[in-house]
């Protein structure tokens, strides 16, 4: 994560919550459930999933440059027993100018 800066009217975020406890699942926690289960190589049924789309973000300070900004997604999912984080980034999303932020650490995904 950093600090994403939205002052500027540039990029929206949003989310959507699947309930799927006793209910047919969409093709989005299908995947889900298959991404934990081979990762894990554990079974997996989600029975609650949050997914949280940064879409456009620009970095903070957006005055600096809007034109540059990424999109990625945090998706929550539990089985009412375990719960996973899921963080995805558009393939070739990154596009925020590391030397620029305030951080010097820059690392994508995590350790």
């Amino acid at each position: 994560w950093d600090n994403a800066d939205f002052s500027r009217g540039v990029g929206t975020t949003y989310y959507q919550e699947y309930i799927t406890l006793n209910t047919a699942k969409p093709p989005f926690i299908r995947d889900v459930e298959a991404k934990v289960q081979r990762y894990l190589r554990s079974s997996y049924s989600a029975a609650w999933t949050l997914k949280i789309t940064w879409e456009r973000a620009p970095a903070y300070t957006a005055r600096t440059d809007t034109r540059k900004t990424i999109t990625y997604q945090a998706v929550l999912t539990t089985d009412g027993f375990r719960s996973y984080v899921l963080m995805l980034y558009q393939d070739g999303g990154m596009q925020w100018d590391y030397t620029r932020l305030a951080a010097t650490n820059v690392l994508i995904g995590y350790t």
